[in-house]
């Protein structure tokens, strides 16, 4: 096995299209649905209370985090084949432009004009419109938009990362209800955190901390917003 055979890269920027909307779905997931059930117990609602509302949550955000990203990268999606429609017409009607360009963004990045202009020639030669949607546009197929896979994503880690806390929501104590679903949460959210670090090739404390702060802040809102309402209500 050569030299080069054996250097095996593997990038994180491969996994950027499902890892950003798994992270975003299982955080909402946990993050809401614990922040609701909190609030909703805070009020002084009985058991029953809680886990309909947390069931309501559960199924209500799963479909609207799917509904939003579908829609959301389905606009991404139309702007690309948009941009790629209009790149590939340009390539027909003004290829010598075209051409110019590959060449002007080459020797931007370093290359000498006549490297640039063999690099433009076979690049072209080879796929045109490849080389524009990557080199002018700044697509490619690893970051590509897929809204099918998005919307799925979501909705999945939004299902799993709501279940967690109102598992807890239904097994725990009334007495300690609140403080088992805050604690439970906390420590899914710190996992969900290092996982997405980790398969993003990124530090872990950063992210630990980013995902346990908003969770923290979300639930101390909604508990105090649940406490204010029960008492009003009282």
């Amino acid at each position: 096995m050569s030299r080069l055979h054996a250097h095996d890269e593997r990038h994180a920027a491969s996994r950027i299209g499902w890892l950003r909307a798994a992270v975003l779905g299982a955080n909402d997931g946990i993050v809401s649905t614990a922040s609701l059930i909190v609030g909703v117990a805070a009020s002084e609602a009985g058991r029953s209370g809680v886990l309909v509302a947390g069931v309501a949550a559960l199924f209500a955000g799963a479909m609207s985090m799917a509904a939003g990203e579908y829609v959301s990268v389905s606009s991404q999606s139309d702007t690309e084949k948009a941009d790629l429609a209009r790149e590939t017409h340009e390539l027909k009607r003004q290829p010598d432009l075209e051409r110019e360009e590959l060449i002007g963004i080459y020797e931007a990045r370093g290359v000498d004009r006549t490297t640039a202009e063999a690099v433009a020639d076979q690049m072209t030669a080879h796929d045109a419109l490849a080389a524009h949607a990557r080199d002018e546009l700044g697509l490619s197929e690893t970051m590509s938009a897929r809204p099918l896979q998005a919307a799925l994503t979501s909705a999945l880690t939004f299902t799993t990362g709501a279940a967690a806390p109102l598992l807890v929501a239904a097994i725990a104590p009334v007495q300690v209800l609140i403080p088992a679903v805050a604690v439970a949460s906390l420590v899914c959210l710190a996992v969900l955190g290092a996982l997405g670090a980790r398969a993003g090739g990124a530090p872990l404390g950063p992210s630990v901390v980013r995902v346990g702060f908003w969770g923290v802040l979300a639930m101390a809102v909604t508990a105090a917003v649940g406490r204010l309402f029960g008492t009003a209500v009282g």
